[in-house]
């Protein structure tokens, strides 16, 4: 719970420095919608953990929890940091790296769902 709060709290402050601190260099790489698409992510993953601490709260830990809360994490940090940077930088090759993330939000999706039906 406290990593998706603090998860929580950077997305707000990215999502708001994006709009108002960084629009022009965003608008100039054409990027803003990369921008926006990281953020979204990165708010979705951090509610499902949100969801995800509190099974564990109500329940107990599980180890299918702890791999879904984990994944949505690293997930987080690869594909919405992938896609922060390149934004920012109009780094193309950083786009490889984002497939990774959204492999990683399919995994703690699918362990999620495991644990749902066990």
């Amino acid at each position: 719970m406290t990593i998706a709060s603090t998860l929580g709290v950077v997305a707000v402050g990215i999502g708001a420095f994006g709009a108002h601190g960084l629009s022009k260099i965003l608008e100039g790489n054409g990027r803003l919608d990369t921008f926006e698409t990281a953020v979204k992510y990165h708010f979705y993953h951090t509610l499902a953990l949100l969801i995800v601490s509190i099974l564990v709260k109500i329940s107990g830990d599980d180890r299918y929890l702890s791999w879904a809360g984990w994944s949505f994490i690293a997930g987080i940090l690869i594909f919405s940091g992938s896609l922060y940077i390149l934004a920012i930088t109009n780094i193309k090759w950083l786009g490889a790296i984002t497939p990774v993330g959204g492999f990683l939000f399919i995994v703690g999706w699918a362990c999620l769902f495991y644990y749902s039906i066990k």
